[in-house]
């Protein structure tokens, strides 16, 4: 451990792995339980001395492939083995990420044993660590949205929250949010390099113990395969991304084209029309001269 902090404090130039990579992400808070642990009591404005336990109920094997059931990314975690959490770290904008949030949410909900009372439902979190903004119109570092009346504005039930982090909002972190350090969070995801992240290690020693922690699994070469094995995975997406959007766009000019000409074929059909008329017309007229 020593070694590993002397190197970080010793490490300069880009970070190759950051926590934006989703793979990075995971293994870090599996890695080290008191990053984990620093970050959820962060997010929850909560006390870590009052933690007592926190289990990952989806653990992955660091290094192995990702298969189909480990392929989603997220860390499921209970804490003090009475709060479900979920935790995800999503940098690609998608248009379905708020459905499937939910889904998410509401599977963490979905705890009870056979047997067990409805009143032992444990209260569920879904925590959306995001480098876009879901909803453009309302921008918001850190969001907590419950199921609320929509007339009356009471909540309907407190054990269901869905939180969303905007990494690209840091500007407009409230006071609230500073002083759960949770900006300082989101800049140390962000961080490009080491010289960013020991500059942000100096706040506290779980910031410390973080970048420690992304420096050792950087040297890991199981886990740097797995990281670069994910962002390839995200770099084919993004341009199967661009691609439908430019056949969109092109489906789009063709549809403009041909409602155009058929705009003008129907004009010509109608100029047509009209002419026939007329010579339908003086055809009459010119029979009618003859008699």
């Amino acid at each position: 451990m020593k070694q590993t902090k002397s190197a970080f404090q010793n490490a300069t130039g880009k970070i190759d792995y950051t926590m934006t990579n989703d793979y990075m992400f995971r293994a870090v808070l599996q890695e080290n339980k008191k990053v984990l642990i620093g970050l959820i009591c962060a997010l929850l404005h909560l006390d870590c001395s009052k933690v007592k336990s926190v289990v990952i109920l989806n653990p992955i094997e660091l290094g192995e492939a990702v298969d189909d059931k480990t392929f989603v990314l997220d860390i499921k975690v209970i804490l003090n083995d009475a709060v479900i959490i979920n935790i995800e770290m999503q940098v690609l904008r998608q248009g379905f990420w708020q459905d499937r949030s939910l889904l998410y949410l509401c599977r963490a909900f979905d705890s009870l044993e056979k047997g067990d009372a409805y009143t032992e439902a444990k209260p569920a979190y879904h925590i959306g660590i995001l480098d876009f903004t879901p909803f453009l119109e309302h921008p918001e570092f850190y969001a907590t949205n419950k199921m609320m009346n929509v007339k009356k504005h009471y909540i309907y039930n407190d054990k269901l929250t869905l939180n969303v982090l905007d990494l690209t909002q840091i500007d407009i972190a409230t006071e609230e949010d500073k002083a759960y350090e949770i900006d300082y969070w989101a800049k140390l995801f962000k961080a490009k390099t080491w010289e960013e992240l020991k500059m942000i290690a100096q706040k506290s020693d779980i910031f410390e113990e973080t970048g420690e922690t992304i420096f050792r699994l950087n040297q890991n070469d199981a886990v740097r395969y797995m990281c670069e094995a994910r962002e390839e995975g995200q770099r084919i997406l993004k341009t199967y991304e661009t691609m439908l959007k430019e056949s969109q766009r092109m489906l789009k000019t063709y549809e403009i084209t041909l409602a155009e000409k058929n705009t003008a074929l129907v004009a010509k059909d109608t100029e047509l029309a009209e002419k026939e008329a007329l010579i339908a017309q003086l055809q009459a007229q010119l029979k009618e001269y003859r008699k």
